[in-house]
Formats: C-alpha cells, structure tokens, sequence
C-alpha cells in the first residue's frame, strides 16, 4: 500500500510538471524573442537568441507612450475593481439580510446572467453608448466593467455574508451604529479575505482585457496597455521584436501583483463556497 502511494506521489509530480512545462514555455519564449532581432523570429522563433538587443524594449516604450498607457490602464483597473467590490459587497449584503422574493428573483437573475457571451451583447452595446456620445471615454469604459463585473463579486460575496452572525450587526445597532456605519465598521472589514481575492480575479481580467476597451477608446491618448500593443502592426509587416517587448512590459506588473497575491485567491474563494 505504501509502494503504491508513493508510485501515485510521483506520477503526480511528472503530471503536474509536464502542465507547468506547458503553461511556462509560451511565457519564455516571449522573453526570449523579445531581445531578438526580427529576421531571427521570423526565421527561427523557438531558437535561443544570437545576440540580445535590448533596444527592442526602449523602441517600445517610446512607441506605445508606455507610461502615459499605464496611468490609462491604472485608473481604469483602480476605479472599476474598487466600485465593484464596494457595490458588490453592499448588494450581496442587502440580498441576505432582506431575503425576500423579489431579492431572491433579483440574485437568480443577476447569476444567470454570467452565462451570457460578451459578443452576443457587444454590437448593441457599442450602438446604444455611440448613440449617446459615450464612447471614446475612460469613464464610460469603468461604468461597463462595473456593471459587467458585479454579477461575479455578488455571487461570492452572497456565500459568505450568509456565515457572519446577524447577532453581531444587532448589537453594533444596539450601541448606536447606523446601518450604514454597521456594514462599513463591523460587514466590510470581516469580508476584506473574499475582498481580496474578488479584487485580484478583477484586476487580472480587467488589465489584460482588450475586447471591450478596443470597441470603447478610439483616441490613441485613451488606450490602455493592450491596446497600445497594436502599434507595431502595419499595413503589411509586423514589428515582432518591440512587438514581443511591449507584451512583456504590459504583463509585467500583473504578473508582479498576482505573484505576491495568488494565496489570497484560494483562501478567499474556500472560505466563500464552505461557509
């Protein structure tokens, strides 16, 4: 019994290595590619690199207004996640501690709608905002993201608003809390672990998203990170080596945040789905 434990414990291994293997190499040879001139990714794009030009990354910064992108991507992300997980949480609160009908109707809908493709509501999406001039408008786009986002951050919020003792918000009440001050200084802070993982999921979803903002910002000053990427696309050729800095520059920082967040997400969704 102990033998075929420990066969199982390796077969685990070479299996979960072999899916790391998999996950890891588009990420290296991005790396890799991206220091290589462009007649050698062309040519050869899963070789090692010949030489290292690392002007590749200053042509990107330049070329894509990197920094002026950023602040574009870190307003959007900023405002969006913090509004979601604000009214997310408010939400699922009132949805538990007023369990009526029409709450009830009300949250069923708001998780069915999860199932829906974006593509299947993007074109009226974009005909009605462009009807009302509210395309082109970093604001707009966070007003979307919202309301696309919140259905998710009720879900999870709804399961663990339900483990906190009502006793608890009663007796806040009892010393003289109103329920605004009760849900921010006594529910909110008990909910900051599924605010937590609730916010990196958004974070990683909205910074690398490219569907949406592409149909919102026009204006090359509005456009975020992935969208400055096309750039180095022309008419008949591609720019692949700056190409290649420029993803690299533009995952970096969520790449950063998710490496030294990641055990929020687990712990977040367990104690949401358990409780």
């Amino acid at each position: 019994m102990q033998r075929f434990k420990k066969q199982t414990s390796w077969l685990t291994v070479i299996g979960l290595s072999v899916i790391l293997f998999v996950f890891i190499v588009p990420f290296v040879l991005l790396l890799f590619n991206s220091v290589k001139a462009n007649k050698d990714i062309t040519s050869s794009p899963l070789n090692l690199p010949k030489g290292f030009v690392f002007s590749n990354y200053t042509i990107a910064l330049d070329k894509m207004n990197y920094f002026h992108a950023f602040a574009n991507s870190v307003i959007i992300t900023l405002f969006s996640v913090l509004f979601i997980s604000l009214f997310a949480a408010m939400t699922a609160h009132y949805f538990v501690r007023h369990n009526t009908k029409f709450n009830q109707y009300t949250f069923l809908l708001m998780v069915a709608s999860m199932i829906i493709p974006f593509q299947a509501i993007m074109i009226p999406l974009v005909k009605i905002y462009g009807s009302l001039n509210m395309l082109n408008n970093k604001w707009a786009l966070i007003f979307m993201y919202i309301g696309f986002g919140c259905s998710l951050a009720i879900f999870i919020y709804h399961g663990f608003v339900k483990s906190i003792p009502k006793e608890l918000e009663e007796a806040a009440m009892i010393d003289g809390c109103t329920p605004t001050q009760t849900f921010f200084r006594i529910v909110f802070p008990v909910l900051m672990p599924t605010t937590a993982t609730i916010t990196i999921l958004n974070v990683l979803w909205i910074w690398n998203d490219f569907l949406l903002p592409s149909l919102v910002l026009v204006d090359p000053l509005q456009r975020t990170l992935p969208l400055s990427t096309f750039n180095f696309y022309g008419t008949y050729t591609v720019d692949y080596g700056p190409l290649m800095a420029s993803l690299v520059l533009s995952i970096f920082p969520v790449v950063i945040i998710y490496l030294f967040a990641q055990k929020y997400i687990i712990q977040g969704v367990m104690q949401g789905s358990v409780k």
